[in-house]
């Protein structure tokens, strides 16, 4: 479509940050990611421990204290998720460590929870992803550490001995090489001009699972119901529907629904709602399957680009990232391309990017249909001929530039915000 493949010389880079990023998970990540270091720890320990020292950044405590750990029976905490990797973990299934679980393995990890000695603490990294369990069964001891992102594991070791070093940067974010070569132009670019039979196996799969998951959030009362009382209270144009799927999806996944996602930087919910709003949309408009595949491409890689900069946990919301990704991609789907798409981007950033995360629970669904909702006004004004210009506040000339002022503000201005953040949740409650 326009651009020839041959000339885009970071085609095959951004192949691989959609095969790399665009990838099952069950349930929401953080707890998940602490259920694949105790299945880890588990398996180089050789044994079911009796004392497991479980260290933890603070952005993790936020993500995993008030959402359900999925195919647990409801159970919720960090002493819960790094039980049942330990007790029912499958690590070599990564971000879907739990989603083989028996009723036996219930009994067993009840079991676990009441005789086990599990120590909780705060860790003191840099970085606001930090996993540590170490685990004990009589002389015998094993260690992992996950830092930086989800599966990244860095340092495995039994009774001292080190199985793997990896080196990593102890700090507030970590981009890869890739990443750093994303830019809106080029992705507007790569999506005219790929081969959809490059794209169609991950984003098929992305349109089967977050579908599936959104449309379970409709049929069930999961949650707060964001996403049923949009549409009881503001109809069923295409508008409300694209905020009302997107909010269910997440109505479904932080309350313990046991469907897997496709996941965007890290997040099922910024996975959700990068592509949701853009199947609804393209479905309305009657496009075409390969028209949905690029518009999707779009989404997802401006998505991925904005979070880059910011890092996979922060105080700043990362739907309003996914938010702006699909107000992007629904512009693709209705004519518009770089100029349109870097238009929508800034307007929707402009919008909604004071929104805050607190922590992966209900409300999750209500703050991705305020993203969505910013992503399509964002795309409306451009529509309209209307925009938000250099000066109108952390909006700056130039889309690349406003990209970097937000992620300016959520590494370093919100740095003291998370850290309330936090403060105010984990104050004296049980983790």
């Amino acid at each position: 479509m326009g651009k020839e493949r041959e000339k885009l010389p970071f085609y095959n880079d951004y192949l691989e940050i959609l095969r790399s990023e665009l990838i099952p998970a069950m349930g929401c990540t953080e707890p998940i990611a602490v259920a694949y270091a105790g299945a880890l720890c588990r398996r180089e320990l050789g044994a079911e421990p009796d004392r497991v020292e479980l260290t933890v950044s603070g952005n993790i405590i936020k993500n995993v204290k008030s959402v359900i750990v999925p195919h647990t029976g409801g159970r919720r905490g960090l002493r819960t998720a790094v039980a049942a990797g330990i007790v029912c973990g499958r690590a070599d299934r990564e971000l879907e460590v739990l989603s083989q679980v028996t009723g036996e393995e219930l009994a067993a990890l009840d079991a676990f929870l009441s005789r086990a000695r599990i120590d909780v603490a705060r860790s003191d990294a840099a970085t606001p992803f930090d996993i540590r369990v170490r685990a004990f069964a009589g002389e015998d001891s094993a260690f992992v550490r996950i830092a930086g992102g989800h599966t990244n594991v860095v340092r495995v070791e039994k009774n001292g001995a080190v199985s793997l070093d990896r080196p990593f940067a102890d700090a507030p974010v970590q981009t890869s090489a890739l990443k750093e070569r994303l830019n809106i132009r080029d992705i507007v670019d790569f999506a005219d001009a790929v081969d959809p039979e490059d794209v169609r196996a991950v984003l098929e799969r992305q349109i089967d699972f977050n579908m599936a998951i959104a449309g379970q959030g409709l049929e069930d009362g999961w949650g707060a119901g964001i996403g049923r009382i949009l549409l009881r209270s503001y109809g069923d144009s295409v508008w409300n529907r694209a905020k009302a799927w997107a909010a269910a999806g997440s109505d479904a996944r932080m309350n313990g629904c046991e469907r897997p996602v496709i996941i965007n930087s890290g997040s099922g919910n910024q996975g959700i709602t990068a592509s949701v709003p853009v199947i609804v949309y393209a479905r309305h408009k009657g496009a075409s399957h390969e028209e949905l595949l690029r518009a999707l491409t779009v989404s997802n890689l401006v998505t991925i680009h904005l979070k880059a900069g910011i890092g996979s946990l922060s105080a700043y919301c990362g739907a309003t990232s996914a938010g702006a990704g699909a107000g992007a991609g629904i512009s693709w789907l209705y004519g518009g391309r770089y100029e349109e798409i870097a238009h929508t981007v800034v307007n929707a950033l402009a919008i909604n990017s004071g929104m805050l995360c607190d922590g992966a629970k209900s409300s999750c669904a209500a703050k991705i249909a305020s993203a969505v909702e910013a992503g399509l006004l964002g795309w409306q004004m451009n529509v309209n001929d209307s925009e938000f210009t250099g000066g109108d506040g952390i909006v700056f000339k130039g889309v690349e530039n406003t990209i970097a002022a937000v992620n300016r503000l959520a590494t370093h201005g919100m740095r003291a915000t998370d850290d309330d953040i936090i403060r105010l949740m984990i104050g004296g409650a049980d983790c």
